[in-house]
């Protein structure tokens, strides 16, 4: 199979912008029948983890992005390692949602502890995305040991800090959802972006 990766490009960027857009749909439009503005000010929960899973969707469309950039050509392992990664994005909103109707309430630490556990399984399919690549042969020649050790790193650190997520998230959901934000930071710092590959075409 020698296709590049520009059709799996614009099929996942269709996957991420579906997924990204189904987030607004969970904050619900207040009627104002108790006072509009103390109605607004009650959804914080609902604002929260918006914001949160917004941010991480982009942030893994971007590394999705940059990802394919290194990769030459794709084959059939790739394309299913690939649809793992986009049903958990898909995914998504759902502990999104959960995690929204019950961070104000007394159920907010196993919503938070549902929300995180999520994210764990998305940090696994990135590993074995990134695994399929490696292990198929399917990166750019220019790419370098040095990059696919960093990247390998990274994953594997990611999958072990949200797991530590779920745990804090056992004892106080803020901690949780706090060290997911804070991971946010090494996914934008992620290195294989410095990495100068050919771009491919669709």
């Amino acid at each position: 199979m020698a296709e590049t990766p520009g059709r799996v490009e614009a099929f996942s960027d269709g996957v991420f912008a579906i997924a990204i857009t189904l987030l607004i749909l969970e904050i619900r439009v207040p009627h104002g029948d108790h006072g509009l503005w103390s109605e607004l000010v009650a959804l914080w929960p609902s604002y929260v983890a918006f914001l949160l899973s917004f941010v991480v969707i982009l942030i893994m469309w971007v590394n999705h992005h940059e990802l394919l950039r290194m990769v030459g050509r794709v084959n059939y392992p790739f394309l299913f390692s690939n649809g793992l990664l986009l049903l958990t994005v898909t995914f998504l909103p759902f502990p999104t949602a959960v995690l929204a109707q019950n961070l104000a309430t007394p159920q907010a630490e196993p919503a938070t502890v549902f929300y995180c556990a999520t994210m764990v399984l998305n940090a696994l399919s990135w590993n074995v995305l990134f695994a399929t690549i490696v292990n198929g042969g399917l990166l750019h020649r220019n790419v370098t040991p040095a990059t696919v050790a960093n990247v390998r790193r990274t994953y594997y650190v990611g999958v072990l800090v949200y797991t530590t997520a779920v745990a804090l998230a056992f004892v106080k959901s803020a901690l949780g959802l706090i060290l997911n934000g804070v991971l946010c930071v090494v996914w934008i710092r992620l290195g294989y972006r410095s990495e100068s590959v050919p771009s491919h075409s669709s």
